[in-house]
């Protein structure tokens, strides 16, 4: 299994997703769920005219973007968010990572990779 740094699945993920599951993301999730669509770094405008590169769906399963697949391996509380451990399907082969969402007051959600490399502001789209 190929293995690259945590900024590079964030990147993959991001350009991603996520579901709240497992014993130990109950309080979390409770407090919020990241299942649907979204943009990347910039409000959604939900017109059809929003740019499929920054587009990113997530389901319980998974996280879907226009770089790749990320499978939702487990995840855990992580301060006011959720921590993810993902394996996500590149042209390489499949990369493990962890990156961490976390719900913003303007109704945003921030990512940030294990290592901090990487940040991202997903913004919800409606529907």
């Amino acid at each position: 299994m190929l293995k690259i740094s945590a900024p590079s699945v964030a990147v993959v993920c991001v350009s991603v997703q996520f579901l709240l599951t497992g014993p130990n993301a109950a309080s979390a999730q409770d407090k919020f769920s990241l299942n649907g669509t979204y943009m990347q770094n910039t409000p959604c405008k939900g017109d059809g005219k929003d740019s499929p590169a920054l587009k990113v769906t997530v389901s319980p399963q998974e996280i879907v973007s226009n770089i790749g697949v990320c499978k939702i391996l487990s995840t855990k509380p992580d301060g006011k968010g959720i921590s993810y451990h993902v394996e996500c399907k590149l042209p390489a082969g499949p990369v493990l990572g962890d990156i961490t969402f976390t719900p913003q007051p303007d109704k945003t959600v921030k990512l940030v990779d294990s290592e901090g490399n990487y940040n991202s502001v997903l913004h919800r789209c409606p529907g």
